[in-house]
């Protein structure tokens, strides 16, 4: 029981859990997720430590940006579109399609005393 009246199950309901989730879902660090429930740092610190599968599963919601604009870059190529498909290939095969050449080279280094 805190000091204010609060505790842990009164705070985080399933709407607040739900709440988090759909911040998390967006990509949003555990400060701005906690900034947009309205919630402490703390709060969700001491949920998690109560909750250890929950962290897991944060951590994993995390992603869920990346895994979209994946599946965007994939459809987009599978409907396609050249450019994307080279920019894909650019990145993806740099061996065969990277923009960028590659220059190697010995390089012999010597102490300046020995120069002069």
């Amino acid at each position: 029981h805190s000091m204010y009246g609060y505790t842990l199950d009164t705070v985080m309901t399933p709407e607040m859990v739900s709440k988090l989730e759909e911040g998390f879902m967006k990509g949003l660090s555990d400060a701005e997720c906690c900034l947009f429930c309205g919630i402490s740092k703390q709060t969700l610190y001491d949920y998690c430590a109560k909750n250890p599968e929950f962290t897991d599963r944060k951590e994993d919601l995390k992603k869920q940006p990346a895994v979209q604009a994946k599946l965007n870059i994939l459809d987009a190529i599978n409907e396609g579109d050249k450019d994307i498909s080279k920019w894909y290939l650019e990145r993806k095969n740099k061996d065969e399609f990277s923009l960028k050449q590659e220059v190697t080279a010995d390089v012999a280094i010597k102490k300046l005393e020995d120069l002069i």
